[in-house]
């Protein structure tokens, strides 16, 4: 016979259907003669099988918007067109990646962060595979736009699956820097990966994905089951969203080759304002708006999305133009050219993890806003310096932009996924990848306008560095408007942030698909 106060720690064994209480919880009614009461014992998943999984899946989704501007001669070479094509060939995985994920953070809230990353990274394998079996460039404008689509499935997924993992903010914040470690390996690689497949050939350079892509699937498996909750899908404001940036890419990129005052750059533009004011009139009157209004009124997630923008559009417009650049200009070799990126990229990849131990000493506005005027004396230098400058000097004008953008980014990134409620923490991160894409999509499309003309490419060029200078100036500036606050603390200022008790985590779901 047990003692009754036994009876509140036992479980007994139950058929496999049966949906009993969990650990801690006591189990009422008698105990039926023989049955063997046991202790049942719940899994945990560690966070770190989470971690790596959101970090593989960032690599690819850095390493292919880096690898593909080295190979760009080699493309054309192969594939044929001329630099609008070859602007389509960065900007049409870009431009799908901006304008989708909006809709992707709201995917991951619908049907939990795993389920949504698995979905978008076989997308984007499957995608990769078509781009190296590309027989024509509109074939490979075509699989990159689907890249794309897989890799905005992916990124806003990548920090939910962080955000659920890690419930203590200072210990996300270092997951944050870690998961900011695979875009600054994949950096550091991607101009070197570009050059070194081209030797071989450039479809190298979307097969090695694939590789990358299963492993992030084998550890995706042991990460914890995502909960899911019932989100509306926004058709209005999805299509509206795509339209504006589409229109808006393809007039800065026909700017380029028929100028300015063409008049399908016009029609383009006059579209492009049309479609943002029915996004906006969706957003604010809809009934399930893909972005609340309310996510956008506070300070630190328009300061961050500021900050991410100016990142992208200086970082990988630099990066398009000194690439086509180095070969046109200098005729240097595309492994050569991919070299010359190195000392940046690598000094980048050191830098990312000290950012989080930085942003918890003195706050996340002092290696933010560091971060962005480093980038801003390093763009101006570029810009300035004498044609006849060796390349190795123009290698260690890069290394600012290199230390910048790394010391700046994981804090920004970190501070938006603490500053926003956990049910909202996907469809903040879809806004503020989307913010960071659109910048590097309007830079490859604008910068490529202005170097497009050859005989005046050196002007476009400076130019080019001097405009990429003046936004991480800004974002720079608008920095300084940020609270000095601890890790993991909320903004005073944001209306919907709690003043000293955590946020609780995203309510239950009674969804138990993975």
């Amino acid at each position: 016979m047990i003692p009754p106060q036994k009876r509140s720690i036992l479980r007994r064994r139950k058929p496999a259907d049966d949906t009993g209480p969990a650990l801690g919880q006591p189990v009422t009614g008698r105990i039926r003669a023989g049955t063997v009461p046991v202790l049942r014992v719940l899994r945990v998943r560690p966070p770190g099988a989470a971690l790596a999984a959101a970090l593989l899946g960032f690599f690819v989704i850095t390493l292919d918007a880096l690898v593909v501007n080295v190979a760009l001669p080699a493309i054309r070479t192969d594939l044929g067109g001329g630099m609008t094509g070859l602007q389509w060939v960065v900007d049409g995985y870009t431009l799908m990646f901006a304008a989708l994920l909006l809709s992707a953070g709201s995917l991951s809230d619908r049907v939990g962060a795993r389920r949504a990353f698995a979905l978008g990274l076989v997308v984007f394998m499957a995608a990769s595979a078509a781009c190296g079996l590309a027989l024509s460039l509109p074939a490979l404008i075509a699989a990159r736009l689907v890249q794309g689509a897989g890799a905005a499935a992916m990124m806003p997924t990548s920090l939910a699956l962080i955000r659920e993992a890690y419930a203590d903010p200072v210990k996300r914040g270092r997951a944050v820097a870690l998961w900011a470690v695979g875009g600054a390996v994949a950096s550091a690689a991607g101009p070197v990966a570009g050059g070194a497949a081209s030797l071989i050939s450039w479809r190298m350079i979307f097969f090695i994905n694939l590789p990358v892509g299963v492993a992030a699937l084998v550890l995706l498996a042991f990460a914890a089951r995502s909960p899911g909750r019932a989100v509306p899908f926004d058709v209005t404001g999805q299509l509206s969203v795509v339209l504006a940036m589409g229109a808006l890419t393809f007039a800065a990129i026909e700017a380029g080759s028929a100028g300015f005052a063409a008049p399908q750059v016009w029609a383009a533009a006059r579209l492009t304002v049309g479609a943002a004011a029915v996004f906006v009139r969706a957003q604010a009157r809809g009934r399930h708006p893909m972005v609340p209004l309310e996510l956008l009124r506070r300070r630190t997630v328009l300061i961050s999305c500021g900050a991410g923008f100016a990142f992208m559009a200086a970082f990988y417009g630099m990066v398009f133009v000194l690439s086509i650049y180095l070969q046109q200009q200098r005729g240097l070799s595309a492994l050569a050219t991919g070299l010359t990126f190195v000392p940046m990229t690598v000094l980048s990849a050191f830098v990312n993890p000290l950012s989080a131990r930085a942003a918890e000493r003195f706050g996340p506005r002092v290696p933010i806003g560091c971060g962005m005027y480093l980038m801003t004396c390093g763009l101006f230098s570029l810009a300035l310096v004498p044609t006849g400058l060796p390349t190795w000097a123009l290698a260690l004008l890069m290394l600012p932009v290199g230390l910048g953008g790394p010391l700046a980014m994981p804090p920004t990134t970190a501070l938006l996924v603490n500053s926003v409620p956990a049910h909202q923490t996907g469809t903040a991160s879809g806004v503020f990848n989307a913010s960071r894409q659109l910048g590097g999509a309007l830079a490859v499309a604008v910068f490529g306008a202005l170097i497009a003309d050859q005989a005046h490419f050196l002007p476009g060029l400076r130019i080019s560095l001097v405009l990429a200078a003046l936004t991480t100036l800004a974002a720079a500036t608008a920095s300084l408007f940020l609270r000095h606050t601890p890790a993991g603390a909320p903004e005073d200022d944001d209306p919907a942030a709690p003043s000293a008790v955590p946020r609780p985590a995203a309510p239950p779901s009674t969804d138990n698909r993975a």
